[in-house]
């Protein structure tokens, strides 16, 4: 795969995320709705993705290089959390402190990173693109939340909720059948798949139903908005390419690791903005601007590797 083969996909992605947007305009995606299509999204559909991506044959290099990948992002996420908060931890303003801390260590992997290697790679690229999925999901349920803790909303870790997260059951699942060579039989196969398939263009008709409520303001030229799109859409996945080479992870692995990692800011960041009872403006134009900008980005790291 080339760097233009990938900006095609990103283009074809954004085209569906249009459809989002004309979806939302013309009125047929009410709030509760897309809700509703979140929760399948992440509940149902990954899940489904993530378990159909493990059934390949044994293969001892592919779990040697997914160890790898485990490490390095382990290893990228304390480099970046130290780094964000060393950059951003001085800003007197405690909401835009939080959002900038948090939008450029955690991308959005799970809506966009998975559907986007999913086409390109297939099974193969989701194998090893779980375990970015499963990084950001135990970093940012544990360390990002606590970003946003505040007097009247500072509940402890819920290490249940996180470990019993369907994409976590799924990917020891999906490791389990992949180290035994099990297959689901059947009929059952064929759902599973069946539903996997419509990760792609479920995830971006959300994305872009999302996209659509946006709108222009001065919050999107502040300058600590515009430090936070260069180190996550940029530097931080920049830096993700020189942790795995060292570790010595390369191809399928290292492409979709990167992938994953160059994808814009997490839009769980208005979620939590929110529940910290704060101005959601800011994390709103972050994640608009990233996620527009990423259509460059992107395939600009690819063509780093």
């Amino acid at each position: 795969m080339n760097v233009a083969q990938l900006t095609n996909q990103i283009v074809l992605m954004f085209c569906l995320m249009l459809v989002g947007v004309l979806i939302n305009k013309v009125g047929f995606m009410k709030e509760s709705t897309s809700n509703d299509l979140t929760n399948i999204l992440l509940y149902v559909v990954s899940p489904c993705l993530i378990i159909n991506a493990f059934e390949q044959n044994y293969s001892a290099k592919r779990i040697q290089q997914f160890i790898l990948v485990a490490i390095g992002i382990l290893i990228f996420y304390i480099i970046a959390i130290l780094a964000a908060h060393f950059i951003f931890g001085r800003i007197k303003n405690s909401n835009l402190r939080r959002i900038t801390q948090y939008g450029s260590v955690y991308s959005n992997a799970g809506f966009m990173g998975i559907p986007l290697v999913s086409s390109l790679f297939g099974a193969e690229g989701v194998f090893f693109a779980v375990v970015s999925l499963a990084g950001f999901n135990i970093f940012s349920w544990t360390h990002g939340i606590s970003l946003f803790r505040t007097k009247d909303n500072d509940e402890p870790v819920n290490w249940k909720q996180i470990l019993l997260n369907p994409n976590i059951i799924a990917i020891v699942l999906g490791l389990i059948m992949f180290l035994t060579s099990f297959r689901i039989p059947g009929t059952l196969n064929q759902v599973v798949k069946y539903v996997g398939s419509v990760n792609t263009p479920l995830s971006m008709i959300i994305i872009g139903n999302s996209l659509a409520n946006i709108k222009f303001s001065r919050e999107m030229l502040d300058k600590n908005i515009g430090l936070t799109i260069l180190l996550r859409n940029i530097i931080f996945p920049i830096m993700m390419v020189f942790l795995l080479k060292m570790l010595g992870v390369s191809e399928v692995a290292l492409y979709t690791t990167v992938i994953m990692s160059a994808c814009p800011v997490a839009g769980i960041v208005v979620l939590f903005t929110l529940q910290a009872h704060d101005d959601a403006g800011p994390a709103i134009s972050l994640m608009s601007l990233s996620t527009v900008l990423s259509l460059v980005t992107i395939p600009l790291v690819f063509a780093f590797v």
